[in-house]
């Protein structure tokens, strides 16, 4: 029997060169991993071509535009992957029975909130990339019902650019940093989210819908490079600045928890605590330099 095929779009990202390295522990698949070079997700010819030569039966989509502060300058280009290319990837999933699961972001909602948000509740994206993000779920969902889309959040890991890297890279040339305090939510380890995606896949049973997922926890971004220096044993000093001494080209939503009892209870996902998955990446870095 052929095994099923697992399409994975946005390869060279985190999340998918993390599903890179789990494919081995899921030989009951065969993967096929798709760049941005190899795949343009906007051209509804293109991806349907890909799709037909590959016949997947599932299609992880981690490609996006991630530049937050960029994509208020790069509008049209964050609405065209973010918006256009999800929802064109999701009809040709729908035209050719491929299960789909889509990335999104807790930056579809306003940050007001004082409590986990859950994903019922009302968005309201406060920059581009978060209107950009939005605009995919909402196509997604209109070209495929059937689709599966997960929210995340503060996405690091030992590949890319993200927040760890950076603290890492600073505390090494900087002696004191300012890191802001007021913003709070709870980071995803990449490679978490991969393997909770291929358990979603791999349990057989498929619920569509929107789902939440990071690591268990609240800090702030302050907090989070504190852990980094710990972890590290760096001496630099990282002083707690708000938001306001900080300014972006892209407004920051103040309170990003993600409330991840759906994703628990529908597919039974053990999520991991924060600390423990930032250990974990630290070391595969502190190992590779």
């Amino acid at each position: 029997m052929d095994k099923q095929v697992i399409l994975v779009t946005g390869s060279n990202g985190q999340v998918g060169k993390e599903l890179q390295q789990l494919a081995t522990a899921y030989p009951q698949f065969r993967f096929v991993f798709a760049s941005r070079e190899d795949m343009k997700l906007h051209h509804f010819g293109l991806v349907e071509n890909f799709f037909a030569a590959t016949k997947p039966e599932y299609c992880i989509n981690c490609a996006a535009y991630t530049a937050v502060d960029k994509a208020e300058s790069e509008q049209e280009m964050a609405i065209l992957v973010n918006g256009e290319a999800v929802g064109n990837l999701a009809a040709v999933c729908k035209k050719y029975n491929t299960k789909l699961i889509h990335i999104s972001t807790d930056y579809v909602f306003d940050g007001e909130s004082e409590t986990p948000y859950k994903e019922e509740d009302a968005t309201g994206p406060i920059n581009t990339y978060g209107r950009s993000k939005l605009l995919g779920e909402q196509l997604c969902m209109k070209e495929d019902e059937d689709a599966i889309i997960i929210r995340t959040a503060w996405v690091y890991s030992s590949y890319g650019h993200n927040f760890v890297k950076t603290m890492m890279r600073l505390m090494n040339e900087r002696n004191e940093l300012n890191v802001v305090a007021d913003q709070i939510g709870s980071p995803t380890y990449a490679a978490d989210l991969a393997k909770a995606m291929l358990d979603i896949i791999s349990s057989g049973k498929w619920e569509s819908g929107i789902y939440h997922y990071s690591n268990e926890g609240k800090i702030s971004w302050f907090e989070f490079a504190e852990a980094i220096k710990k972890i590290t044993g760096s001496k630099a000093i990282v002083h707690p600045i708000e938001t306001s001494q900080y300014p972006t080209p892209a407004k920051r939503p103040h309170y990003s928890l993600l409330n991840k009892s759906k994703i628990k209870s529908v597919y039974s996902i053990a999520v991991p605590e924060w600390k423990q998955s930032l250990a974990d990446c630290i070391a595969l870095l502190q190992e590779t330099k």
